[in-house]
């Protein structure tokens, strides 16, 4: 039965208060106040559309149980690099194997939802399975309306020929229109977006429809037995739109528009999958991709649907956001501001390419090793094992860190070394099962970081190159916080 294996998604933990956007700009733009409410997902400094594709990926994959993954397409239209395969640095952090097939798909909102359909339809009869992640990250001018209603996020999923899938793909019906409601040219840092009401009427309003008309053709199945409608756009144009070809006004799902914000290629996915976490059995699911035409999707819950669950899932990374109020942050996380770093700053941070290739597994997979004779983990390999009882040379095997837990040793918090966020925090930690390693913390609350405190790895951004435009990744660890903590908190 062809369909979706396994489902994940990550939201960056800061959320930032539209209000604190509002009241630096209504002086400029008085009609801001009306979307002062709620907040939208940021990223940290250190996280971009990569990163964020990553940890969706762990995230679905946590699932277990699930086919050999052979095939990644990763949907984007922020991708960090236009000449490097994106996608084939999420499969070398994931540690998949070198021998599969990588794709990045981008240029539409509805890059995502055409990635998921090109998916299935390559696994119809095919044993194996495809994994569908999208990432966005969209910077957008200060004032406008963009920068209120864009959110970060990421999604996958994994499509499989499997007896139990968690929705069984019925079909699908795809329309190709150039309608320009906005667009970004190849030398501009931000998109050019056209009237809103226009969008509404002659788009969404006209478009969709047509598309979802033609899926219930394509699968015979009537809208009157939608059970959850998934389109990515405000609730009143969604509400108009299940109106119009017959939908159950119950069916429309939440946009997450409160506490995510739009996040664009990646957001029908993001919807899908916060359906995905809450469907019964049976329930009719339909996806709806928007961008330059409309990709409609037909799913049938199963009953895996409601035992097979990420470790996170979007519901749980919603729920353990922060909040933080403070805009210029936001600005100089997202290099919207010009602001004064400093001279430590200004250290020529070129990555040497050969080392780097030579290293990879190392750097990107957080690959050590692990002594054959006595079992001793250690990172990074070297070729003599660093167990004293031991001592054996060309003894050691890969062994693949990033999914360890560990416990903070020692850690620094260091106010001189120059960080975006500074203090910039490091120190020792010890993985369960052996080893260790120096790291940057992540994500850090000074009272959730402490010697003994559990951390997890995670995928980020170690530097970036902004004279040649190269990101530097590697992994750092991220403090385990309070269960209080995990439903939300203040930033300082």
């Amino acid at each position: 039965m062809l369909g979706i294996a396994a489902c994940g998604g990550y939201v960056p933990r800061l959320r930032l208060a539209r209000r604190a956007i509002v009241e630096a700009n209504a002086w400029f733009n008085p009609g801001l106040r009306s979307h002062a409410a709620g907040e939208r997902a940021i990223c940290n400094w250190d996280e971009d559309a990569l990163t964020m594709a990553v940890e969706a990926a762990r995230d679905c994959l946590s699932c277990g149980g699930l086919p050999e993954v052979d095939t990644l397409f990763l949907a984007s239209t922020t991708l960090p690099f236009l000449e490097r395969h994106n996608a084939g640095v999420v499969r070398a952090a994931l540690a998949l194997p070198e021998h599969m097939m990588t794709l990045d798909i981008t240029a539409s909102q509805r890059a995502g939802t055409s990635a998921l359909i090109a998916a299935l339809q390559a696994r119809r009869g095919r044993p194996g399975a495809a994994m569908v992640v999208a990432a966005e990250q969209r910077r957008a001018k200060a004032a406008s309306a963009q920068e209120l209603s864009y959110g970060d996020a990421a999604a996958a999923l994994v499509v499989a020929e499997t007896s139990a899938p968690i929705a069984e793909f019925l079909g699908a019906h795809q329309v190709a229109v150039d309608f320009v409601d906005h667009y970004r040219g190849q030398h501009e840092s931000f998109d050019y977006q056209w009237e809103e009401r226009w969008i509404r009427d002659e788009g969404y309003l006209k478009i969709v429809p047509s598309a979802l008309r033609g899926l219930a053709a394509a699968t015979g199945i009537d809208a009157a037995k939608f059970g959850r409608l998934v389109i990515p756009t405000g609730r009143s144009a969604a509400q108009a739109i299940a109106k119009a070809v017959g939908a159950p006004p119950q069916s429309v799902c939440d946009d997450l528009a409160q506490g995510v914000g739009d996040s664009g290629a990646a957001h029908p996915l993001v919807m899908l999958a916060h359906a995905l976490e809450q469907a019964r059995p049976g329930e009719i699911i339909v996806v709806v991709g928007w961008g330059q035409g409309c990709d409609a999707i037909a799913f049938r819950a199963g009953a895996a649907a409601t035992r097979r669950r990420a470790a996170g899932g979007i519901g749980q990374s919603i729920a353990r956001g922060v909040a933080d109020s403070n805009y210029m942050r936001y600005l100089a996380f997202n290099r919207l501001l010009v602001q004064e770093q400093g001279m430590r700053a200004e250290a020529d941070r070129q990555t040497a390419l050969s080392a780097f290739y030579r290293h990879r597994d190392m750097v990107t997979a957080l690959v050590g090793g692990r002594c054959t004779r006595c079992g001793t983990p250690q990172f990074p390999a070297t070729g003599v094992c660093v167990n004293p009882e031991c001592r054996a040379r060309g003894e050691q095997e890969p062994y693949r860190f990033a999914d360890l837990l560990a416990h903070v040793q020692s850690w620094t918090a260091d106010n001189l070394t120059y960080c975006p966020d500074p203090p910039q925090y490091f120190g020792m930690v010890v993985f369960e099962g052996g080893g260790r390693m120096m790291v940057d913390f992540a994500d850090v609350d000074r009272e959730t970081i402490a010697t003994g405190a559990p951390v997890r790895m995670v995928f980020r951004v170690k530097e970036r190159d902004l004279r040649r435009g190269f990101v530097k990744y590697f992994w750092k660890a991220v403090p385990g916080r309070a269960p209080a903590e995990e439903n939300g908190g203040d930033r300082d």
